[in-house]
């Protein structure tokens, strides 16, 4: 029977590869928090008014349904800190790693010579926290990548090296 170092934890292959040593990831701004609590806000009182009905026709229920409602806008509003700091980016020699998630993680590797459009987009709220979203298209519908919440100057940096970086390595486009 051979004995383990305790130095030689086995680490899973994913996150050898996604996990580089010396690389950390590029995280969101922390005003996307603010963005993503007033969205939740606009929902809580549209999920409140659309309980309107019940009221009207004198459900005794009622209240419990709005209760139930706002309390599950809430539910989620106590763990949008968490979610939006589980966004990051990396950038490595050949592509693009993006991960979000908290419970369900989603890692995403977009190789630079697949990319073939980079947009930002900016929602009226996005503007005045100064923020924008980054968007990657490839031709495989299933690997198209959003990064919210990235301050506007950033943004435009990022894009313009990605588009810099995808004409460079073109690969069998």
């Amino acid at each position: 029977m051979t004995e383990q170092n305790p130095s030689e934890d086995t680490v899973s292959t994913e996150t050898k590869r996604v996990d580089l040593p010396g690389i950390t990831w590029r995280r969101v701004s922390g005003k996307y928090v603010i963005a993503e609590l007033l969205g939740l806000v606009v929902t809580a009182v549209v999920l409140a008014g659309a309980t309107a009905p019940l009221y009207i026709i004198g459900w005794d229920g009622a209240p419990w349904v709005t209760l139930a409602a706002v309390g599950f806008v809430l539910l989620l509003a106590a763990f949008t800190p968490r979610r939006v700091h589980a966004i990051g980016y990396q950038l490595r020699d050949d592509d693009l790693v993006f991960r979000r998630g908290v419970l369900q993680q989603r890692f995403v590797a977009v190789p630079y010579g697949r990319m073939q459009l980079i947009d930002i987009n900016r929602g009226p709220l996005s503007r005045v926290l100064g923020l924008s979203e980054l968007r990657f298209v490839t031709a495989a519908a299933s690997t198209g990548v959003t990064i919210p919440g990235l301050p506007a100057a950033e943004a435009e940096e990022l894009r313009d090296a990605l588009v810099e970086l995808a004409e460079s390595r073109r690969a069998g486009l």
